[in-house]
């Protein structure tokens, strides 16, 4: 007869699960558990990836939209964006996110300063409305003006 050799399932869910365990369990033995305070922007991070891929796929159906219509009602501009986030990656992830978001691309950045192309007012809300940098604060908490 024929055998047949049973092969380990191998799914992202689980790789994912070994690899933060291991990662841990070598972190918690190297004697770094005073440097906890820095890695948890990292841990917050991971709760802004799943709002952030939200926000890429609703402006990637917006872009689609505005492609796909017969008219074509683009409204391309360069807007001047001054952030109140203070810290060097805070602004860093916030000028990334604003690239990744399909309709929207940093052009510039400055200190605090950012130059923004948008490819319509739609596409510049989640800037405009301080929806990127509200939750990019929290990742590194930080508070408006602080």
């Amino acid at each position: 007869g024929v055998q047949t050799c049973a092969l380990p399932i191998y799914d992202l869910f689980h790789m994912g699960v070994g690899l933060v365990s291991s990662v841990g369990l070598a972190w918690m033995h190297t004697g770094h558990l005073d440097s906890l305070p820095r890695l948890l922007p990292f841990m917050r991070i991971l709760w802004y990836f799943p709002w952030v891929l939200g926000r890429i796929f609703q402006s990637g159906l917006h872009l689609s939209f505005l492609i796909l219509h017969p008219a074509l009602p683009i409204d391309p501009k360069l807007i001047s964006y001054n952030t109140t986030l203070r810290d060097r990656a805070a602004i860093n992830m916030l000028g990334n996110s604003i690239t990744l978001t399909p309709g929207t691309v940093t052009v510039e950045v400055n200190s605090q300063d950012l130059v923004v192309h948008t490819i319509d007012d739609e596409a510049a809300y989640d800037l405009t409305s301080l929806r990127f940098e509200s939750r990019i604060m929290g990742v590194f908490e930080e508070t408006h003006g602080s």
